[in-house]
């Protein structure tokens, strides 16, 4: 009697959660039952996540958001945007609270594999270097031992800080705050000797400076830092959907299709181009998507390099050049996997 009461039990939790698996949404039909995709990002970094006069956001990082809301809705403003810190940014998405984020993360083991996150791709190619005042003298990061270091709080800069030092026998007095506009702000008022941070961030970070031509980045580059977009895991589709997301951007710049020319480009002969553009073949079906999911990206945001140059390229304030994230083609790292 037992042993059958037991098997019978079992059998209905099973079928109970095999029941509540079944109803579970999701991301991709959460996200369009809400009509909206939540996007985390910086609170406010220049060139890749920041607020223009009118409160609108702009910015690399912003473009991924519009491109993926444009993958789902054919509309890039279907958006809600959450700026978050290094520190807030994994718990908002693991708690649920953005469907993904687009914040100048770094691609590392731990958080690949200890977060219960993905990371879809690198949409930024970069490394972390030094800003200090001129009137310092100092002419290469080697020369900085004693200083005292502005550095953001719970981020891989923090750590490869500490592993710069310690590697070139050099003493340094950390200034640790959460706030990247504090980081900033507290260099600029003389708190610290040097600031740490991407060598993108310390462009636009210049830029914020009460002076910024009494500011100098120094050569040294001393990690890597691959920067992407990330979400959950657990949810291959949504995975696969901000992944393509970010190929077909680099893949339309490879051959040549603009936010402008995309519709001339769809009657294309070229069997790439109209695999992209949903003129061969179905490739959005496989992701929950429309055919013309790519089309779509690209007339809301253009290309890969089309959002390069309209918010970090020479000539931006930032006037970044391509350098690593040039395509493959031209010398760079960037790569888009083929959609066939």
């Amino acid at each position: 009697m037992k042993s059958k009461l037991l098997t019978a039990l079992l059998g209905l939790a099973i079928v109970g959660l095999a029941s509540g698996a079944a109803s579970a949404d999701t991301t991709l039909q959460t996200v369009k039952a809400r009509g909206q995709l939540k996007c985390g990002v910086n609170t406010g970094l220049p060139g890749f996540a920041s607020q223009n006069d009118k409160g609108e956001w702009q910015g690399l990082d912003v473009d991924y958001c519009k491109a993926v809301a444009a993958a789902i809705f054919g509309d890039p403003s279907k958006v809600q945007y959450t700026p978050l810190s290094a520190v807030q940014r994994f718990p908002a998405l693991q708690n649920n609270e953005i469907d993904m984020l687009a914040r100048n993360t770094t691609w590392t083991m731990d958080r690949d594999t200890t977060l219960g996150l993905n990371f879809a791709g690198v949409n930024y190619y970069d490394g972390q270097g030094f800003m200090v005042k001129k009137e310092l003298g100092v002419n290469s990061a080697l020369e900085l031992s004693g200083a005292s270091v502005c550095v953001q709080s719970g981020t891989t800069t923090e750590l490869n800080l500490a592993d710069y030092f310690r590697t070139n026998k050099m003493d340094y007095k950390p200034v640790v705050i959460e706030a990247q506009s504090d980081v900033n702000s507290a260099y600029d008022s003389g708190r610290c000797d040097v600031l740490t941070t991407d060598a993108s961030g310390l462009a636009a970070s210049r830029l914020e400076m009460k002076n910024p031509d009494d500011n100098v980045i120094l050569p040294e580059i001393i990690s890597k830092e691959p920067l992407g977009p990330v979400v959950r895991q657990g949810d291959d589709q949504w995975f696969n959907i901000v992944k393509w997301t970010h190929f077909a951007l680099l893949d339309a710049e490879e051959l040549g299709v603009t936010k402008e020319n995309v519709d001339e480009m769809m009657k294309s002969n070229n069997p790439e181009i109209r695999r992209l553009l949903g003129e061969d073949k179905n490739f959005g079906e496989s992701i929950g998507l429309s055919k013309d999911w790519a089309v779509n990206v690209i007339k809301a945001v253009g290309n890969y390099g089309e959002i390069f140059e309209r918010n970090i390229g020479v000539n931006t304030p930032l006037k970044i050049q391509r350098g690593q994230n040039a395509l493959w083609t031209d010398g760079g790292l960037q790569y888009g996997m083929p959609i066939r």
